[in-house]
């Protein structure tokens, strides 16, 4: 039986691509969801891909890093799919047979180029931030308050009034208030 399996980092991404190639493949099953990539925790889908395959079933992927995001965690899935008898077949590598050690030694090797772009990706974010924090850029969400409602909130709190009272008015969670204290 062949077993898919498809994953996409955030929920605005799109896996319609994934999921045609799957089923074009065979695909009789396939488990699908939306979970970052950076952790090899929280993809329960790939988890039920793994624990429904039997001996001589194949689990499927449209793209070996869409499975994994490290050398290890490529390792670990690969000894946990072979423990239960199954073989993996990723249908953008075709000419890699992983059902030989060779073939395992490169799926092994893709694991490691998939964590080295992770961590690359993960550099240039943090890269991109500390720039823009030299240029003067504020991150993070927009202020809940301009300038002159931030000004008038403190008036009113110096003059006692509530922290209820004084968000009601500004349209705002009273938390927000009471952080000005």
């Amino acid at each position: 039986m062949l077993i898919g399996y498809a994953r996409v980092s955030t929920v605005h991404q799109n896996l319609d691509r994934q999921l045609g190639a799957l089923r074009a493949a065979g695909c009789e099953t396939v488990f699908a969801e939306k979970a970052s990539g950076k952790s090899i925790k929280g993809r329960p889908e790939l988890d039920k891909a793994i624990a429904d395959l039997g001996a001589g079933d194949v689990l499927v992927l449209a793209e070996w890093d869409r499975a994994t995001r490290s050398m290890f965690d490529g390792i670990s899935i690969m000894q946990r799919v072979h423990a239960r008898g199954a073989a993996i077949k990723v249908l953008d590598k075709p000419h890699l047979d992983l059902t030989t050690r060779i073939g395992q030694g490169f799926l092994a090797f893709l694991s490691a180029l998939a964590e080295d772009e992770r961590e690359r990706i993960v550099k240039r974010a943090a890269d991109g931030r500390k720039s823009a924090k030299q240029k003067g850029v504020r991150l993070g969400r927009k202020p809940k308050l301009t300038e002159h409602q931030l000004t008038k909130a403190r008036t009113e709190l110096a003059r006692g009034k509530s922290c209820r009272a004084i968000a009601q008015d500004l349209n705002v969670h009273h938390s927000t208030i009471s952080r000005l204290r």
